[in-house]
């Protein structure tokens, strides 16, 4: 007996290695397939200009040596990766680029899988959308490799007291060198030590046993941390660490990787609907909670800590996903592929056990066909909101490419105005000789320097505040990308503007000069009209993803310049070549309400709800129907999009105001008050009489004096008072309710301090 239970143990075994190899196989292919894309992330363009600095002048800056607006500016980042890009770069161009891009992702998953299970494996496929979206070429990809090896090891040890710990330094000396992220790896250390600890309360024998793993391990776990000074700024490293870290709290309000994952029904049930990255988070997260809760049960105290801890850190910001995924492949993995061999042994019959990993193997290998199929037809880019990638090897669609030749080309003077987006880009493409406004470095800019220059965005062109920025830096072009919305809306009016000339358009970006004697004959060379130039610029196209990105982009920009019949017609060309894009719908609908065709536009909405559910399209719709005057349909599209929304509280505190015009204050407060228990931290901390803090109490004001409870609006009003003190109309308003309220001495003083700052602008 004990001899056929051995041989059956052996035939159980060798069914699963086989199964393992299998599905270890699929996984890696599609991990390939899904890195595989163009490069198009925002800060691979100023990576690459500092990786070319270092490189020319064989040094790494300390300041700012790509901006003109931050120029000396103290600045540390890691330069590793920058250089690794520009020498990638020459080598092959964007095209190996994107083969690194293929080849991080498919060397992750491997480096999770080097001592893996058949359960692993599976895990495998379902992370791998979450591991492809942190591996484009940009320097935190090195982080997410470098977070694989250094669990795979440390795992490794713990569980079996061997591992190669001496590779953890001379890891961490690369990883120190190329992003920031290599705190993770120090927190990985702790995580093992702390997971020891734990050991050691557990009895005598767990006890020996974690003693005898830390006295092997201190000597590579020490050298390991004294490895991360081994860099450019030594100490300095930490100090630049820190201020990564405090300004986090303010990227969530600009930054959506930056964002935390939202854990509600109404989510997870959009994500497991429509498919892609979102739907793998909550599959992976649901194996976490299983494997957590199995541990738990066994007892294995250090397992279960790392699950549930790694299962909470994408809820705080989105860019965790991958290093989650990575946690759950390589600890999860083994704990659910031993609960499945004690349920196989219930199986006797070995026809059965064929019979069931023959299902997994196909079940498996049809999800991975599926998803592999997305990718390559570019259904995965373009279904739902359209994305800045596609399947395949090049340069993303979205990058001003062209515009950036011609201002190459044709010597356009002095400084450059140029997006948040695309600075990184145009510091790579234009530079050296040319810098750049703004980039993607958040920690050098900061939330101000953004913040300035979405309201230049929003600033009519001949205003004041233009006016400052080009005496102080002397700008004289302007490039608009319609990648980001601001850009996007500030087209209209320098299209419109005396000061400012168009002199390049196409579907992606706009060139402008200032009108000066200098350009008068640039201006006469190009005499372009937003109201008649033809899109898109050229109509020959390598392939069908770059014709409908190309004829989307032209409908939003005839849209944008009120050109709605060129729009539909350029849109009906993009739904010809994939009809699935709920951007074209969006932007057809937009068209049509432009042509006074609402009922079609509705229809455009709802399909564009229908394929990709989520707060951006939902806000939407609530817009056609606020414009509409349907105020029930308004609200209730309004909170479905909150549902669904990552941060809804602007969405919320937009509803308030809403119910506050159609005379429902009740549902006003009601929303007020969700607003205030979604908003991100620090954009409660704000101030002024634009800040969010600021619309909160005084909507809420406005919402009990309707509701006749004065004594509340006055407590409410007060608090606006304290967040906006140097603005009039808040003294106003409160003046008014202390009249209600039978204080009219309190309401004059109101008055007189309204009137010491009569001038200055009102919010």
């Amino acid at each position: 007996m004990e001899i056929l239970a051995s041989t059956s143990g052996l035939q159980r075994s060798s069914l699963e290695r086989r199964l393992f190899y299998f599905l270890a196989v699929l996984a890696l292919i599609y991990a390939f397939l899904a890195g595989l894309r163009t490069v198009g992330d925002f800060d691979t363009g100023w990576q690459m200009a500092t990786g070319r600095w270092v490189v020319r002048h064989h040094s790494v800056p300390s300041v700012d040596v790509l901006s003109y607006t931050a120029q000396g500016r103290h600045w540390i980042y890691p330069v590793g990766a920058g250089v690794a890009f520009y020498l990638l770069f020459l080598a092959g161009g964007y095209t190996l680029l994107s083969w690194t891009s293929a080849a991080a992702c498919a060397g992750t998953v491997a480096l999770l899988l080097r001592r893996g299970s058949a359960a692993s494996a599976g895990i495998a496929i379902l992370a791998v959308p979450l591991i492809a979206d942190r591996t484009p070429p940009r320097a935190d990809m090195f982080s997410v490799i470098f977070f694989a090896a250094f669990l795979s090891i440390l795992w490794q040890y713990y569980q079996t007291s061997r591992s190669p710990l001496w590779l953890l330094p001379i890891i961490m000396v690369f990883w120190v060198n190329v992003h920031f992220g290599f705190a993770a790896g120090l927190g990985l250390i702790a995580a093992y030590i702390a997971a020891e600890m734990l050991e050691m309360i557990c009895g005598e024998a767990p006890r020996r046993a974690a003693v005898q793993r830390v006295r092997g391990a201190w000597i590579w776990l020490a050298a390991t941390v004294l490895a991360t000074l081994v860099n450019a700024w030594g100490w300095g490293i930490y100090r630049a660490l820190l201020l990564q870290g405090r300004a986090t709290a303010e990227q969530q309000q600009w930054i959506g990787e930056w964002r935390g994952v939202r854990l509600n029904w109404p989510t997870a049930s959009a994500a497991l609907t429509t498919g892609g990255a979102k739907s793998a988070f909550f599959l992976v997260l649901a194996v976490a909670v299983l494997a957590g809760a199995i541990a738990l049960f066994r007892g294995q105290l250090g397992a279960a800590i790392m699950l549930f801890g790694a299962s909470y850190a994408p809820l705080q910001h989105f860019r965790m996903e991958a290093v989650f995924a990575c946690v759950v492949v390589v600890i999860a993995g083994p704990i659910l592929s031993d609960a499945l061999m004690r349920c196989g042994s219930w199986i006797s019959a070995p026809r059965l056990r064929w019979v069931l990993t023959g299902a997994t193997g196909v079940l498996f290998t049809v999800l991975v066909c599926a998803r592999s199929a997305d990718l390559m037809t570019n259904r995965f880019y373009f279904g739902g909101a359209t994305q800045l990638s596609t399947f395949g090897m090049g340069l993303s669609w979205w990058f001003p490419r062209r515009a950036a030749e011609f201002i190459e080309r044709e010597h356009l003077p002095g400084e450059i105005f140029n997006t948040y987006e695309d600075g990184g880009y145009l510091s790579w493409k234009l530079g050296p000789q040319r810098l750049d406004y703004i980039d993607g470095r958040d920690t050098l800019f900061g939330l101000p320097w953004i913040q300035l220059q979405y309201s230049l965005l929003k600033s009519p062109p001949d205003s004041p505040l233009w006016e400052a920025g080009i005496f102080r830096y002397g700008i004289n072009t302007i490039l608009l990308s319609y990648s980001a919305s601001p850009g996007a809306l500030a087209l209209a009016n320098f299209c419109f503007s005396n000061l400012w000339r168009l002199v390049y358009l196409d579907e992606v970006s706009a060139v402008f000069v200032r009108r000066t004697p200098e350009t008068e004959p640039l201006i006469r060379r190009f005499p372009l009209n937003c109201a008649t130039t033809p899109l898109p610029a050229s109509t020959h196209f390598r392939n069908r993803a770059e014709e409908f990105v190309a004829w989307v982009n032209a409908a939003a920009v005839f849209h944008l310049l009120g050109r709605d019949s060129e729009a539909l017609s350029a849109s009906e060309k993009a739904l010809r070549l994939f009809p699935a894009g709920a951007g074209v719908h969006i932007t057809r609908a937009g068209a049509l309400v432009g042509l006074d065709r609402r009922p079609e536009a509705e229809k455009e909405l709802l399909r564009a709800v229908a394929l990709a559910p989520g707060g951006y399209t939902w806000s939407v719709l609530a817009d056609f129907y606020r414009a509409e005057g349907r105020a029930d349909d308004a609200i209730a599209a309004t909170r479905k999009g909150a549902d669904l929304d990552v941060d809804p509280s602007l969405q919320l505190l937009q509803l308030g105001y809403y119910a506050l015009s159609v005379g429902s204050p009740e549902d006003a407060l009601q929303a007020f008050d969700e607003a205030e228990r979604t908003a991100p931290g620090a954009r409660k901390k704000d101030t002024g009489g634009n800040s969010f803090s600021y619309k909160m109490a005084a909507g809420r004001a406005e919402a009990w004096r309707r509701l006749g409870d004065n004594h509340r609006a006055a407590q409410a009003q007060e608090q606006a008072v304290q967040l906006a003190p140097n603005e009039r109309q808040p003294w106003l308003n409160l003046a008014q309710i202390y009249e209600l309220l039978g204080r009219p001495a309190e309401a004059d003083r109101a008055k007189a301090h309204a009137a010491s700052l009569a001038n200055s602008p009102s919010p």
